[in-house]
C-alpha cells in the first residue's frame, strides 16, 4: 500500500493517520533492533517487563507483554544463552521457573533503550518539542479513554 495513492478521504482520517504512524514506528524500531542484533522486538518488551517487575514466571511474563507461551520460551531461551536472563526454580512452586534479568541483561537493555529512544526521535523529527509533548499527551488520553488505564504518569518517557 502506497500512502501517496490512498484516497484523500482516507488520508484525512485519524485512524488511517495513526495506522500509518504506527507502521513507521514499527519499521524504525525493527530496523534498530535488527542493527543491535536482536531477532525480535519482543526481546525489548520482555527485558523491560523483567527490569520493572523483578523475577517473574514465564507464563506471567508472556501475559504481561502479550506473547504466546512458545514465543516467550524461545525468547527467554535465547536471552538466557546470551547471559542476559537467568531461570531458577520458583521456591513456592518447583514445577515452574522464575525468570530474572542479569547484570549483563541490564547493560544490554540500556543499549536497546538508546536505540528505542533514537527511533522515537526519528519518528517525531518533524515536530517541535512542544508539539511532541502535546502529541504524547493526546495519544495518552485516547488510550486511557478506550482502555480504562491510567497512563498519564508514564507519558513522555
Amino acid at each position: 500500500m502506497d500512502p501517496r495513492t490512498m484516497p484523500v478521504r482516507l488520508r484525512g482520517l485519524a485512524t488511517w493517520l495513526l495506522g500509518q504512524s504506527s507502521m513507521q514506528g514499527h519499521r524504525l524500531i525493527g530496523e534498530r533492533m535488527h542493527a543491535a542484533g536482536v531477532a525480535s522486538r519482543s526481546y525489548y518488551s520482555l527485558l523491560v517487563a523483567l527490569a520493572e517487575s523483578g523475577p517473574t514466571s514465564q507464563a506471567d511474563l508472556g501475559r504481561r507483554v502479550g506473547l504466546d507461551r512458545s514465543d516467550v520460551t524461545a525468547v527467554v531461551t535465547d536471552l538466557e544463552e546470551k547471559g542476559h536472563l537467568e531461570r531458577t526454580p520458583d521456591p513456592s512452586d518447583r514445577r515452574r521457573n522464575l525468570v530474572r534479568i542479569t547484570d549483563s541483561g541490564e547493560a544490554f537493555l540500556a543499549g536497546l533503550d538508546t536505540e528505542v529512544l533514537a527511533a522515537q526521535e526519528e519518528l517525531l523529527a518533524p515536530l517541535a518539542p512542544d508539539e511532541r509533548k502535546a502529541l504524547l499527551a493526546m495519544l495518552t488520553r485516547v488510550v486511557e479513554h478506550h482502555t480504562g488505564l491510567q497512563l498519564s504518569d508514564t507519558a513522555g518517557r
